[in-house]
């Protein structure tokens, strides 16, 4: 995918996304990574960098072929995470846990996910009002965003406290339906 589709599809298609066009990286049993399109031997410091330029990429283990860009985009974190400046906390990340095995395991997912790509669009529309400001201007800028941001990020809680609730309504129906059905009521 070039660089130009790859910017323009930012916030639309996950930068893993399986397209046909999208570059293969095998992994080979030794932990090395290879890029077929450069014909090369890439660090993981390199596969973060497609990440961070939104190229579309896939990593398969050379012998099997089993997709494994999961546990690669896995490691990255785990990297990032360990790199000095953390973005979960401790609880947060015990929370995650608990969600594994949890009825609500497949909302978890999708909620996530929601209010990632929701913020995403509130720091979009932030840099949008910003372009073209010198140092200056931005610092005068940003002391002016506290109570746009205040504003941004309470519909933002808004919104992901409304999304929850939603799925929390549908979860309790799916299982009234479901214990209906074995003819057990609530």
């Amino acid at each position: 995918m070039s660089r130009s589709r790859a910017s323009a599809s930012t916030a639309k298609a996950p930068a893993t996304s399986p397209a046909s066009d999208a570059r293969v990286i095998k992994k080979y049993p030794n932990r090395r990574l290879y890029d077929t399109s450069s014909s090369s031997y890439i660090t993981l410091a390199q596969v973060r960098e497609l990440v961070m330029a939104h190229e579309a990429f896939v990593v398969r283990d050379a012998k099997s072929g089993e997709d494994l860009t999961r546990s690669i985009l896995l490691q990255i974190i785990l990297e990032e995470e360990a790199g000095g400046a953390p973005m979960f906390t401790e609880a947060v990340l015990a929370h995650i846990i608990r969600f594994y095995g949890h009825a609500l395991q497949g909302f978890m997912g999708t909620y996530l996910e929601k209010n990632i790509q929701a913020f995403i669009e509130i720091q979009a529309k932030l840099a949008e009002q910003s372009t073209g400001l010198s140092p200056e201007s931005w610092a005068q800028f940003m002391s002016m965003q506290s109570p746009m941001m205040q504003g941004m990020m309470g519909n933002y809680l808004e919104q992901s406290k409304t999304m929850f609730l939603q799925m929390q309504e549908q979860m309790t129906r799916q299982t009234e339906q479901m214990l209906g059905a074995f003819g057990i009521k609530r």
